[in-house]
């Protein structure tokens, strides 16, 4: 069965996922929606370095709701909760990387509503928050008897992340520490996350404190540091660690976090963050922990930016949900209700 698929912007992930849905043996590529006035128009083929597909992209909301497809994988810079919802009563299902994990204390209803009225599903999902926060720990959790903690973190040197006005401008790098010290991350990222560990806490049957414990502190540059972004003055902020903390009676049972950087070379004491890499770890009577390899790129940064298999990753874990999302029920879907998601194999094997 063919489902016909829609890419949702074609920035660092969006671009990768549209190759993803091009590559996939059972999704038909059918519309792009670009922001840019100057990807209006363009082949699809053209914005992801593929050959012409007939798929010409288009920045018009009205566009991409009016057309038949029975899923969007939806991928902008910022999530707009209203383009979802006219997605969803248009009759696509959609899948979304930057929002909509899991409901468990918040309320969902609006997207929930909209997803029943169009008898289509919405499902959140990627990478972190996604497969190395939730899905890969609660399948180690399978391995462990009285699970008392849990928790997924990355590692990544940040300088590798094609998307210089979020680094700057969002993630505040290479500003004063004044400026970061009311940085609106942990409560961006949070809601993300924090949506995490109400899904792993609620699999593994706990009940968490009300209150989640959340930790944001970073690391001033020691000399000046030359980035993709332009020189970072010392003095200026170039590692930053947040973590967001499920707590049981105080007690910390599921955390989820991140550790970015500008290298390893000029920064604070105490700032020993090792290779790249994402950790998940599960404890109990017994012990798991998984560390990645290969997710980012290999041995010391040398400049530029490539294409890290972590931000492949991103995208891709969206595009190969579209079978299973688009076979729902209708509503919100999740790990904890959709069926094991996988790979295909490459062409030649087929």
């Amino acid at each position: 069965m063919s489902y016909r698929v829609i890419q949702w912007g074609t920035g660092t992930h969006g671009r990768l996922a549209l190759r993803g849905i091009l590559d996939h043996p059972e999704l038909e590529l059918v519309g792009v929606k670009v922001h840019s006035e100057h990807k209006h128009g363009q082949d699809a083929g053209a914005l992801c370095g593929r050959p012409d597909t007939g798929v010409i992209a288009s920045n018009k909301l009205d566009d991409i709701v009016s057309m038949d497809a029975d899923c969007v994988v939806y991928m902008p810079l910022l999530a707009s909760k209203q383009e979802v919802i006219s997605l969803l009563r248009s009759g696509k299902n959609v899948i979304a990387s930057n929002g909509w994990f899991y409901k468990g204390r918040r309320d969902f209803s609006d997207v929930e509503a909209a997803a029943i009225a169009g008898n289509v599903s919405l499902h959140g999902t990627g990478i972190h928050p996604g497969g190395i926060t939730e899905k890969l720990p609660l399948v180690a959790s399978a391995l462990i008897t009285n699970i008392r903690f849990m928790r997924g973190e990355e590692f990544s040197d940040i300088r590798t992340y094609d998307a210089p006005d979020v680094v700057t401008d969002v993630m505040l790098f290479g500003k004063p520490q004044d400026d970061v010290r009311n940085s609106p991350m942990l409560h961006l990222l949070g809601d993300g996350f924090c949506q995490s560990v109400d899904m792993m806490a609620d699999a593994i049957g706990v009940t968490l404190d009300k209150e989640y414990s959340t930790v944001h502190r970073f690391s001033l540059a020691t000399a000046d540091i030359e980035s993709p972004f332009g020189k970072l003055d010392k003095g200026t902020v170039a590692a930053q660690h947040f973590s967001w903390t499920g707590t049981v009676r105080g007690t910390p049972v599921i955390q989820a976090a991140v550790n970015w950087y500008m290298g390893h070379d000029h920064l604070e004491p105490g700032w020993v963050l090792g290779k790249e890499r994402f950790e998940m770890q599960v404890d109990g009577d017994n012990r798991i922990q998984l560390i990645t390899e290969h997710l980012h790129h290999e041995g010391e940064y040398q400049g530029g930016v490539d294409e890290e298999s972590a931000i492949v990753a991103t995208g891709v874990h969206c595009v190969n949900s579209v079978p299973a999302v688009c076979e729902a029920a209708p509503g919100l879907c999740n790990y904890l209700t959709l069926p094991m998601v996988t790979g295909r194999a490459a062409a030649d094997l087929r």
